[in-house]
């Protein structure tokens, strides 16, 4: 076969012909010598031993453990111990330790730089860091396959972040391990960033969020973390599959956020609180189940326009906890919640209770506000009170009803090595492991 000329001359244009294969192996300055040696687009092959940091990229490379070998680069405590300042750069299969612990430089395993976009970080061990993996300011990274597993100081919030992202548009964030460390994703002023298929444990925030709009955040794991899922001072949030399992304050927290759609979560188990809104608007919470928490969902600091319907609430201490004189409705076009405590019949077989249901009454606001009034709980008046309230409903104060509450829970499946790691972290909170930080002061996060 004859190829035209101009054909022939875009296949070799196409192929990188300067590219190549270079094998590193473990000596003084070996690897930051071969990085200033190389050629853009070559792959550097690190043997298997430890590799002295800190080490800059500032072409685009691929540095890339041997087939079967340990390749470690250790930053021996001093700065970052892998910057990317280059775009199109890959770290692929390596272990990467011992950065410093300097909270002001963001001393951390991985630093991705501003303008060294596209870069890929997959199926690293990162470890022993200050912050995991910083993506600070380099857009359209991929962060994926990781496992990484940060300080256990004392006082979590001097610890890093397991992942960090700062500014970063367009940045995937999929398939990671991290524990230990401060939140397990951390984003700040950000956008279009998307957050799968993650797991964290034994974190403060599983994934906290500040100022990030635009995003995604599906099909994450949270066990055993202090809070799951923080949504704050951003908008337009999908949220959406998540499993919050043994978190000790909120599951799901919507702080100043905006319009987000929280759908198919499961909280459960030991929360404070599975659902915290406050100051939070115009949201869709649809299809989640929240269970076995102190108190349901806590609504409260005038939200407003915040559509609920066909969640499953089941058996948590109280359902919903609203102090306000507003009226407000949770149903949608005939569908409203399951609420465990409802003693609701359905004579027509419509999978809707023949029923209303309010999750509150007077008495309960009066608990709230006055605490010290729960030494009566018990008294003749108290019980007088909610049978005049149940049976004659215009004496009820404002509050949440939903109108068509439904008759069966929505059921969310947990993988049988999820629900074993649940099981292992069942009443850690009860045995007092708390630390140094106050999840109820929401000017601390």
């Amino acid at each position: 076969m004859i190829l035209r000329p101009a054909l022939l001359c875009a296949l070799v244009l196409a192929l990188p012909l300067w590219a190549g294969e270079v094998q590193v192996t473990p000596r003084p300055g070996a690897l930051q010598m071969a990085i200033a040696g190389a050629e853009p687009g070559d792959v550097l092959i690190l043997s298997k031993g430890v590799f002295a940091g800190a080490v800059t990229i500032d072409r685009p490379l691929t540095l890339r453990a041997g087939a079967g070998a340990e390749a470690v680069i250790d930053g021996q405590g001093q700065g970052t111990v892998v910057t990317i300042a280059a775009a199109d750069v890959t770290v692929d299969g390596l272990t990467v330790t011992g950065s410093g612990m300097d909270s002001q430089a963001l001393d951390a395993g991985i630093k991705i730089l501003k303008g060294a976009d596209r870069a890929t970080v997959r199926d690293n061990r990162v470890l022993g860091n200050l912050h995991g993996i910083d993506i600070h300011g380099g857009k359209e990274a991929r962060v994926t396959g990781n496992v990484i597993e940060g300080t256990q100081n004392p006082k979590m919030n001097d610890r890093g972040n397991g992942i960090y992202v700062w500014n970063s548009p367009g940045a995937l964030v999929e398939g990671n391990t991290v524990r230990w460390g401060r939140d397990g994703i951390f984003a700040n002023a950000s956008k279009r960033n998307i957050f799968r298929n993650n797991r964290f444990r034994d974190l403060r925030f599983a994934v906290h969020y500040m100022y990030t709009n635009d995003s995604e955040v599906t099909g994450n794991i949270s066990i055993g973390n202090h809070l799951g899922y923080a949504i704050m001072f951003s908008d337009r949030v999908s949220l959406r599959d998540n499993l919050s399992l043994g978190d000790r304050e909120n599951g799901i927290l919507l702080n100043f956020a905006n319009g987000a759609d929280v759908a198919g979560n499961l909280v459960r188990g030991g929360a404070k609180k599975c659902l915290f809104i406050y100051n939070a608007h115009k949201n869709l919470i649809f299809r989640n189940r929240f269970q076995g928490c102190g108190i349901g969902l806590h609504f409260t600091a005038g939200s407003e326009r915040n559509l609920l319907t066909e969640n499953s609430f089941v058996g948590n201490r109280d359902q919903v906890k609203y102090v306000g004189t507003r009226f407000m409705e949770w149903s949608h076009e005939g569908r409203g919640n399951f609420w465990s405590d409802h003693p609701a019949f359905d004579l027509n077989g419509d999978g809707i209770a023949d029923s209303p249901f309010r999750p509150n009454d007077l008495m309960d606001h009066i608990l709230w506000s006055q605490p010290a009034a729960a030494l009566l709980n018990g008294a003749p008046v108290v019980q007088l009170v909610r049978w005049s309230q149940k049976n004659f409903p215009a004496t009820l104060p404002g509050g949440v009803s939903d109108q068509h509450p439904l008759m069966s829970p929505l059921a969310i499946a947990v993988p049988p090595e999820v629900a074993a790691i649940e099981t292992e972290v069942a009443g850690r909170w009860d045995k007092g492991q708390y630390d140094d930080i106050d999840l109820d002061d929401l000017g601390s996060h």
